[in-house]
């Protein structure tokens, strides 16, 4: 071989992309240190910062681009992203990733009281861990999401701490955590008692965030943890019209509301909080289509999103989302309890402002009320749209056609052509009393 052929071969070599499978490139080490100030996570030896939020796909170019630099994740199986990928595209982008464990849920049916399917359960995370333990982009593992909802076995929490003791031997270099919905002091002493080996315990809530300071004082909760979902408020935290719907925050009460929450809760809990992870990154069905998703279900990004680049980068936006004032039913606000009759008409509206001045352009849909009872964010069917009911469709005011008896709610969605959009919604009642 001559030299200048050697020279090519090593040019081509150093210039390939690096691959991340299997054992070839080394772990960087996380770990949790207790300072004068409490306890701080680091991360190849250095305090790490999360600047976080939940996804499910692959956003991460755009997600880095707006100063995030951690993503949680919900499952270490294939769908509906590929893991390995996920991975490799979060280190492109220098984003970590807290990798999960998708635990079966005791709702779900599975009996912890069944050791074979434990082993099973077990045995097959065991191969998980093996396959990504040494991805640079890994930071720590979440071993089962929400497991306390509806439980009955403590059992299940035997189960976490046999993964977090297996994840232990095979992987040194990555904490380990399960998430609880809420905090609630019986299953904290649940989890600290029997599944003693994970290194923290990691809490979810929305609207119950901020009642976590007083509540962790008096259960006298002093222990590292993370929040690893927090956001907008849930649909089970809100207040209801008369036939049981829950009333939606626009999205630019959702923005305040996720200001508030970091600023009068997350950043005061310095020195046991090791890192926080908004919720969600993207769009997703739950109650309705615009519930929790920072992004809408066309990726434009609403004002939450600009919220979540002011707190990583202390500066808004260069373009920011188009913020809702207010929207109206017949001239009433959505806690009115609207009633209409079967083809009654109805005029609404809804006063959309641009910070920039951008032009907006407007899309209405109408929707039967969602009947889905899931918990936990389990997986829910999209709502169909309900065509021909909705006059001018484009405008910021237009008329509806009231369907046939039952309960509806109304969408609208203003755009700025930049990308960026500002949504709200209206449930109402259709029957047969009169007036409204």
């Amino acid at each position: 071989m001559n030299i200048a052929f050697a020279l090519l071969i090593a040019i081509v070599i150093l210039a390939a992309p690096p691959s991340f499978a299997g054992e070839d490139l080394g772990p960087v080490k996380v770990e949790i240190s207790r300072t004068e100030d409490g306890y701080q996570l680091l991360r190849g030896g250095k305090p790490y910062r999360i600047k976080g939020a939940g996804m499910a796909v692959d956003r991460v170019a755009a997600f880095a681009k707006h100063g995030g630099n951690s993503i949680r994740n919900w499952t270490t199986g294939d769908e509906p992203q590929n893991i390995q990928a996920f991975l490799d595209e979060a280190h492109d982008n220098g984003v970590t990733v807290m990798l999960c464990l998708p635990m079966q849920a005791e709702r779900w049916g599975f009996d912890y009281n069944n050791t074979a399917a434990v082993g099973e359960q077990l045995e097959g995370f065991r191969k998980k861990v093996i396959k990504y333990r040494n991805h640079p982009a890994l930071l720590g593992w979440i071993i089962g999401n929400e497991l306390n909802h509806d439980y009955t076995n403590s059992r299940v929490y035997d189960a976490v701490n046999d993964v977090s003791r297996m994840i232990h031997e095979l992987d040194p270099n990555h904490p380990t955590t399960t998430t609880v919905a809420g905090f609630f002091p019986e299953v904290v002493t649940d989890i600290q008692a029997r599944a003693p080996d994970l290194d923290f315990i990691s809490f979810q809530a929305y609207g119950m965030l901020f009642a976590f300071p007083k509540l962790m004082k008096k259960a006298g909760f002093d222990a590292p943890f993370m929040v690893t979902e927090w956001g907008a408020i849930g649909h089970w935290e809100v207040g209801r019209t008369e036939w049981g719907a829950p009333i939606e925050a626009t999205s630019s009460e959702k923005a305040d509301i996720f200001m508030r929450a970091n600023k009068s809760i997350l950043t005061k809990m310095h020195g046991q909080l090791l890192g926080s992870y908004a919720f969600f990154w993207g769009q997703k069905q739950e109650r309705t289509p615009t519930w929790f998703g920072l992004l809408t279900e066309s990726g434009e990004k609403t004002e939450a999103a600009d919220v979540m680049h002011y707190i990583w980068n202390s500066a808004w936006p260069d373009n920011r989302s188009p913020q809702v004032r207010t929207m109206r039913l017949a001239g009433r606000q959505p806690s009115a309890n609207v009633r209409l009759k079967p083809g009654a008409r109805a005029k609404a509206r809804v006063i959309v402002v641009d910070p920039d001045g951008d032009p907006l352009t407007y899309r209405w849909e109408l929707k039967p009320e969602s009947g889905a009872t899931q918990v936990g964010g389990d997986h829910e069917e999209a709502v169909r749209n309900l065509d021909g009911f909705i006059d001018d469709a484009d405008s910021s005011t237009v008329r509806i056609t009231a369907p046939e008896p039952g309960a509806y709610r109304l969408f609208v969605y203003a755009y700025d052509g930049r990308g960026n959009a500002a949504h709200a919604n209206f449930p109402f009642l259709v029957n047969q009393r009169k007036g409204r």
